[in-house]
């Protein structure tokens, strides 16, 4: 059996879009007619120059490859150009393909991918999502607004989910770390008390941010934060410069989670050295797919360190963050994002239940995508995946950042 052909659909989700302006999907079929579905995760460049990649990718180190090999095609692209480092766009475009690698072994064998990489050790998956606006929330102020946060943790809470993420800290720029506004750090810390007090111990809190901060700037807004007991302060600091991140990990009791814009095991590692972080997020179509992330989680495993798989995109990176978690011993949790579309897309093959994911037992990812429904919401617009600002914090008047890279 051989890699023989590639397809690749850049399929944007209908408003409000949670999961990103788009999705890059990739089709790769063997020569015995096996098709097997992988996606890269947020891409640095445009999907028509990143599916350039995928495809140079593809064709340069996979076709005609056994799709057993791959620990052979990483090394070739981790290699490629004379490079032998993490690349990201390199990676991210190697990952897609290689998840999809594992969907046709899954089918060829008409076994799961989980049954593949060292067997089903959880029956069953925690789950959490990221705070979304209700049917009568106003979308717009929902972002600033903790009473209607905590109305949405209230009903993650009631479909049983036991951890719920919020991300109210401010603005993502692309300057670097910053001191927050003391208006920020206030409406933070209002953020979390609501929540707590909506559901109590009901839920873990997972405080979001997306290296926003400086050093200094981190650690106040811990300090604040630390009363409501959060389960993690999420890439408090930008992800460039593990140092940091470990000395604020060592000025909170808030357990430290990073990793969703690293990529393979050197990036990581980093983070065990250092001790940045005890709680490991890779995004398993950017960090050089499942093989890597099994190498990561094992390295963490040695380290004391516990995986929650990121994901913020489409339903082929989480099915294969679900067989992922499913075959190692220290998850925490995963992402989840439930939409219509979402669903739709994968015909209702994997879904969440009482706020947990049982994980397929189907061959393969567990699914055969929707292809037409796929190709009818192409993406047509000019952004990215997901943006940051070019403004400053704004430290006189309130920072909106308005939340999910919702569309236009």
């Amino acid at each position: 059996m051989r890699l023989d052909s590639l397809d690749i659909i850049v399929t944007a989700p209908p408003a409000p879009g949670w999961g990103g302006h788009y999705w890059i999907l990739v089709k790769v079929t063997t020569d015995t007619g096996i098709t097997g579905w992988g996606e890269v995760y947020a891409a640095s460049v445009g999907p028509e120059a990143q599916s350039a990649v995928i495809r140079d990718v593809f064709d340069r180190h996979m076709a005609g490859e056994n799709p057993e090999n791959i620990e052979l095609m990483f090394r070739r692209v981790y290699s490629s150009g004379f490079t032998q480092r993490p690349d990201l766009t390199v990676m991210g475009a190697f990952s897609g393909l290689e998840i999809a690698c594992w969907d046709i072994l899954g089918k060829d064998r008409d076994r799961p991918v989980h049954a593949l990489i060292g067997g089903r050790m959880n029956d069953r998956l925690r789950a959490y999502s990221y705070l979304y606006p209700l049917p009568q929330h106003d979308v717009a102020g929902f972002w600033n607004d903790p009473d209607q946060a905590a109305e949405s943790a209230l009903d993650l809470v009631a479909r049983g989910y036991t951890a719920v993420k919020f991300d109210p800290a401010g603005p993502y720029t692309i300057r670097g770390g910053h001191m927050p506004a003391l208006s920020d750090i206030t409406r933070s810390a209002t953020f979390c008390r609501s929540i707590r007090d909506a559901v109590g111990d009901r839920a873990d809190l997972l405080f979001g941010t997306h290296g926003q901060f400086s050093t200094a700037g981190a650690i106040r807004m811990a300090q604040a934060l630390e009363p409501y007991d959060p389960l993690w302060f999420e890439e408090p600091v930008p992800p460039d410069n593990p140092d940091s991140m470990a000395e604020v990990a060592r000025a909170t009791s808030i357990p430290v989670a990073a990793g969703e814009r690293l990529t393979t095991k050197a990036e990581f590692a980093t983070l065990l050295r250092t001790g940045a972080a005890t709680i490991l997020q890779p995004a398993l179509g950017r960090v050089g797919g499942i093989w890597e992330a099994k190498k990561i989680a094992a390295m963490a495993e040695a380290w004391n360190v516990q995986m929650a798989p990121h994901l913020y995109c489409g339903p082929v990176e989480w099915a294969a963050n679900i067989h992922f978690a499913a075959s190692i011993p220290n998850l925490l949790m995963i992402e989840t994002i439930e939409t219509g579309f979402h669903s739709a897309l994968i015909k209702d093959a994997i879904t969440v239940e009482d706020g947990h994911v049982v994980p397929p037992s189907a061959p393969g990812l567990g699914f055969e995508i929707d292809e037409d429904l796929a190709r009818a919401h192409p993406w047509t617009g000019t952004s990215l995946h997901l943006q940051m600002q070019e403004a400053p914090c704004d430290y006189a008047q309130e920072n909106r950042f308005q939340g999910g890279a919702p569309r236009d």
